[in-house]
């Protein structure tokens, strides 16, 4: 009898584990846009964390004010990536909800 729960626990692992693959590639289709400076600098990463878009409004743009527009840069990337972050984190989490014991600490789940 254990040998069989093995058996059906060593499946319900495989499954797990393949829609994580098919999660974590949808994930590269999944965006998120946060904005910066009441939306002067928007940036948009995909759920694997990547930057594919940074949009500048062209008055910020042409300001003259590099610093400004450096920390406006970084704060919405920065605010991107967290949320991108986030999204994955929600996504993976819903693939693992209810196999993995609620306090059981398993790196990558």
């Amino acid at each position: 009898m254990l040998k069989g729960g093995m058996q059906g626990m060593m499946k319900q692992i495989q499954k797990m584990q393949a829609e994580m693959e098919k999660t974590q590639s949808e994930l590269g289709n999944k965006t998120v846009t946060e904005e910066s400076g009441g939306g002067m600098v928007k940036a948009t990463a995909n759920g694997k964390k990547e930057i594919i878009s940074i949009v500048i409004d062209e008055e910020v743009a042409s300001s003259g004010d590099k610093e400004m527009l450096e920390d406006l840069v970084v704060a919405a990337v920065n605010k991107a990536l967290d949320s991108a972050g986030k999204m994955a984190e929600d996504s993976m989490a819903s693939v693992t909800k209810g196999m993995i014991p609620p306090g059981m600490n398993i790196p990558g789940f």
